[in-house]
């Protein structure tokens, strides 16, 4: 047996801490700076990892040698805990709940991009290998086995990038959901595929020769890494069972993602002495199958999010700042042509394999033209396969990762604004106002223009909502500042009220004496249907005939009292109503989104700051716990940040 004699993969990382605490420190310190440089790009417009990369290239050997060669290979094992953390991430990405209504698309174009752009990859590396420093001088087998490590990198995706992207956009429906299924199940299968892809490609650069046994042992190793992945998941899990601070959490996933990377060293290593084969495991995959476990198949998902939230940011900034270090300028500048001909193949490769995708699984042919857009985008995974090629196969390893970085710095650059184009597009994206898209934003209907009125619609508007002043005609009306938006209206009709589009709003508010109060809200009820109605009114008189068509009514003269009252049995709950925590917001959602019908609050896969407190079911107010499920029509009451609660609200109004 072939594979007995021949070693598939070379990996010679072992734990050294102790000589690596100086250049750690060092890193850490180099790790600062990169984050201010992060977010100082970040304002103009270019993802975080840009500066990241930028930082690292600056400290690296090439550049100011803040960070030399022996450091970076004392420092491997910091690599090991980035991947594992980032695999972990990437599985707890895939939500099966939220996605089950798009398992087809999504399965087809997964597969149709995978298959185009891994053999479009393939083919142009191959074409273009004369041009590529390091693998100039190899045999057809060499150029062959380099280019399925490179076809694999290019099928990797971002799904971080496509979720900050969509939060960004508050986009949410059929569109969206599908993009980000397709985005993480693209993961997964180039974790898989580079299990695979990285066998052979040994086998034919040690071995002299391909050996068929090759490819079924690795698919038994992908069968025992996604076993050995549910069961780490398990292992995870324990931490969630007791209180501790998110920073011991934080510790126990780490370290165990650091256990896991060198315990498959190990058996690597020892493997061909007790079983006559070399076994490699692939700790990304297993990795990430362990994230999928604990978001999926247990009740710590928010717990598991949560510590990812809290733990990412630091990770991810060494991570990429070790990775811009790495880099060979002189790779760079050798080959950029080649790397900017295999961006240009993977955006043909995406779009072919969406289009076909999509068209059969019946996505909307409209739609299959731009999906593309959605795909290219590429950071975490793809660099961390690049990485892992680096030290797996040291004798040209880094100038294939710098070659590959380059390419994925590129796709990261252009990515997002292709992306937030395919949302917009698509219908899905809800800008807030005063941005080129206003669809989805709320409109409210304010009736009365009085100091109140514009203190209300400033306040409206800074939460998102789009206000407009209703008033009659008058020549003395003093407007107020030209950002309140004012309507003039000539009577208090359904003629009137149609004209000025009043049939759009979520909310009427009357500020008007109760005979016009109560024809709006007549209006609203009867011909309108507005959801919310609200009226300010002192006459108790009056207060039955705006209950009999659900208007709640505010009462000027006691309102003050009661909330007062409320600041003394309940002052947190009476700040966060009035908006007093600059950080929290509440607001109520009506669940439209049919993918939600039946699923269990437990179920939702809520941002770690963001709770659900009360759910209305028509006239009822249900007790909301862990396995209230949801129905279509209900009215959910969120509180957390303002952007959490705000994307949350975007998904159940789908």
């Amino acid at each position: 047996m072939r594979v007995a004699c021949v070693s598939r993969r070379r990996i010679s990382r072992p734990f050294v801490l102790l000589p690596s605490i100086t250049g750690l420190l060092v890193l850490l310190f180099i790790a600062l700076a990169s984050q201010r440089m992060g977010h100082a790009l970040a304002r103009a417009r270019l993802p975080l990892i840009t500066g990241f990369l930028v930082a690292g290239v600056v400290a690296g050997p090439q550049l100011l040698g803040l960070i030399d060669e022996g450091t970076l290979r004392s420092l491997r094992w910091v690599d090991d805990v980035s991947l594992a953390f980032i695999a972990f991430a990437a599985g707890a990405e895939l939500h099966f709940e939220a996605l089950r209504s798009r398992l087809r698309p999504i399965r087809w174009i997964t597969g149709m991009q995978v298959v185009v752009t891994y053999a479009l990859g393939l083919a142009t590396f191959m074409l273009a290998a004369d041009l590529v420093p390091f693998v100039r001088d190899f045999d057809p087998a060499g150029r062959f086995a380099v280019g399925l490590l490179a076809a694999t990198v290019l099928v990797a995706r971002s799904p971080s990038s496509a979720i900050a992207v969509i939060n960004e956009m508050r986009a949410s429906g059929p569109f969206t959901r599908t993009v980000l299924g397709v985005t993480v199940a693209s993961d997964v299968a180039v974790v898989m595929l580079f299990a695979l892809s990285a066998s052979v490609a040994a086998a034919l650069l040690h071995g002299g020769g391909f050996d068929l046994t090759v490819p079924l042992l690795v698919l038994g190793e992908i069968a025992l890494a996604v076993g050995l992945g549910m069961m780490l998941g398990r292992v995870l899990s324990l931490v969630f069972l007791v209180r501790v601070p998110w920073l011991v959490k934080s510790a126990w996933v780490l370290g165990i993602g650091l256990a896991l990377f060198q315990g498959a060293h190990w058996v690597q290593h020892s493997s061909p002495a007790w079983l006559g084969f070399e076994l490699v495991l692939e700790p990304l995959l297993i990795c990430m199958v362990a994230g999928f476990s604990v978001s999926n198949l247990g009740p710590y998902r928010a717990e598991f999010a949560r510590t990812i939230d809290l733990t990412g940011p630091g990770i991810y900034v060494v991570f990429f700042t070790m990775a811009g270090a790495g880099v060979a300028l002189d790779v760079v500048a050798s080959s950029w042509q080649v790397a900017l001909v295999l961006v240009g193949v993977r955006l043909f490769g995406i779009f072919v394999g969406s289009w076909i995708g999509g068209t059969v699984s019946g996505e909307p042919p409209h739609q299959n033209r731009y999906s593309w857009l959605s795909y290219v985008t590429q950071a975490g995974i793809g660099l961390g396969l690049a990485r892992e090629v680096a030290s797996e196969f040291p004798e040209w390893g880094q100038d294939f990762a710098t070659l590959m970085i380059a390419v994925i710095v590129v796709n990261q650059v252009v990515g997002p604004p292709l992306f937030k184009l395919a949302l917009q597009r698509s219908g899905e994206a809800r800008l807030r106002g005063g941005k080129r898209d206003l669809r989805g934003t709320p409109t409210a209907f304010i009736f009365g223009l009085d100091g109140q009125a514009r203190a209300l619609a400033r306040q409206l508007a800074a939460h998102g909502w789009r206000a407009r002043i209703v008033t009659r005609k008058s020549s003395d009306i003093e407007f107020p500042e030209p950002e309140i938006e004012v309507v003039e209206v000539e009577r208090l009709d359904e003629g009137e009220l149609r004209r000025i589009g009043a049939g759009e709003a979520q909310a009427f508010l009357s500020l008007l004496p109760d005979e016009d109060s109560l024809i709006v809200s007549e209006l609203g009820y009867r011909v309108f249907g507005t959801r919310n109605i609200i009226v300010r009114s002192a006459d108790r008189e009056m207060w039955p005939r705006y209950e009999e068509i659900g208007v709640r009514v505010v009462d000027p003269r006691v309102a003050l009292v009661s909330l007062l009252d409320q600041f003394v049995r309940s002052p947190m709950a009476a700040s966060l109503m009035l908006g007093m925590d600059p950080g929290q917001d509440v607001l109520s959602v009506e669940v439209n989104n049919p993918d939600l019908d039946g699923v269990a609050l437990r179920d939702l896969s809520l941002p770690h700051d963001t709770l659900v407190i009360a759910v209305q079911r028509g006239a009822a107010n249900l007790i909301s716990h862990g396995y209230t499920r949801l129905a279509q029509g209900d009215v959910v009451t969120l509180v957390g940040s303002h952007e959490s609660v705000e994307r949350v609200a975007a998904q159940m109004a789908s």
